[in-house]
């Protein structure tokens, strides 16, 4: 068995924000108090550290590596959150954000284009799904995380922004300079008279009433006769967003529930508004990359029988994540799980498909996307028809 070092010294680290936290209560208790003991160690251990490690250390870096350690260990979707990664959570949440409308997504080690979203930067540009990001603004991605690619491509509308591709049916890298724009994470449009089609690509504070107003347009010259929601490649986002969204289908009733450790922690949220379409067939496609809010929206119309949903299985994260702040800093600590209507646990298994439609080995994304629209448009015929 191979120790790492850097893990040890995480470990470490994070049994010192412990006592960061609490040191002051330490002189309170007893001596012999089993909690006050273990903050007095962990003095020892911060003391050791600061004085005899090889490198100077500062007590912001310090406090700030505990706190991520402490984090870090409990959960994949628990973390801490600098003050750099607090303002790009906050442009997330908030809906306005400078990008180039495109849906990333680790796939066999490399991280890959999943879809450009209509009308922006990148589908002008000619990049399509499949592609692999190799190189943004000139540095290699290798051993770039996810997030931080995700990072290094934003940024203030207007500004440019370098992407290198590498694309299966072309022997040579592919490069494309692009204009950042502002990025709306809702849209829609007719895709024939009385058709209508929504396109989420993640839950923030302007989901619901974005959808309100595309749904309010779309309508405009006549009732909508049939609605396709697309929440495929949708990572999730805020729990209140996606109740907006699904409240707006739902005449009254349970949309989803959140329980805490506690016995009493339970949360109901309940429909109030009349069903925006008043009745007219549903469809909601989703994949494994639809994930937390997402699953909550997909859940809830499923299990309320209000939607037919087509695809593939979602990804199957049924946590809440509250955002604590501190000092400029932050943490995302899992404190509830989410729960449809019908009591089932969004956790690893995910939503699954009335309609199960996936993708063939090397199809197109177009020649997918045609087969899964058609799908969809029978089922709301049916629906229609019902």
């Amino acid at each position: 068995m191979v120790l790492r070092p850097v893990t040890l010294l995480g470990v470490v680290i994070s049994m010192v924000g412990g006592l960061c936290i609490g040191v002051a209560a330490f002189w309170t208790v007893s001596y012999y108090d089993e909690s006050a003991m273990r903050e007095r160690l962990l003095v020892s251990v911060s003391r050791e550290i600061r004085d005899n490690y090889v490198e100077d250390v500062t007590g912001t870096d310090l406090v700030d590596d505990a706190i991520r350690g402490m984090v870090d260990g409990l959960d994949s979707h628990s973390g801490f959150l600098d003050e750099d990664g607090l303002l790009a959570l906050e442009q997330d949440a908030s809906g306005h954000f400078g990008g180039i409308g495109l849906e990333v997504g680790m796939v066999d080690g490399y991280i890959t284009v999943l879809s450009p979203l209509d009308g922006t930067p990148a589908a002008r540009a000619g990049i399509v799904a499949g592609d692999r990001l190799i190189e943004v603004d000139h540095t290699s991605l290798k051993g770039r995380t996810l997030d931080e690619t995700i990072k290094d491509i934003r940024g203030e509308p207007g500004t440019t922004v370098h992407l290198r591709v590498n694309r299966v049916s072309q022997r040579a890298s592919l490069d494309f300079d692009l204009t950042r724009d502002r990025i709306a994470s809702v849209t829609g449009r007719l895709l024939s008279p009385g058709l209508g089609y929504v396109r989420m690509s993640q839950f923030d504070t302007t989901s619901g009433s974005a959808l309100a107003a595309i749904i309010e347009e779309l309508q405009r010259d006549e009732p909508l006769t049939g609605l396709i929601l697309d929440l495929r490649n949708n990572p999730g986002g805020l729990l209140e967003s996606a109740v907006d969204v699904a409240n707006a289908f739902l005449a009254g009733g349970l949309i989803v529930s959140t329980e805490g450790r506690d016995a009493d922690s339970r949360v109901d949220y309940n429909a109030d508004s009349e069903d925006i379409l008043e009745g007219a067939p549903l469809a909601v496609l989703i994949n494994g990359y639809s994930a937390s809010a997402a699953e909550v929206v997909a859940g809830a119309l499923k299990d309320r029988a209000r939607a037919t949903l087509l695809g593939t299985t979602s990804f199957g994260k049924g946590s809440v994540q509250s955002v604590m702040r501190f000092e400029g800093r932050a943490i995302k600590l899992t404190t509830a799980r989410y729960l449809t209507p019908s009591g089932v646990s969004l956790a690893s298994d995910g939503v699954a498909p009335h309609i199960v439609v996936r993708a063939n080995e090397n199809e197109r994304r177009h020649v997918y996307d045609e087969r899964l629209f058609a799908a969809a448009k029978g089922a709301l015929a049916r629906g229609a028809n019902t």
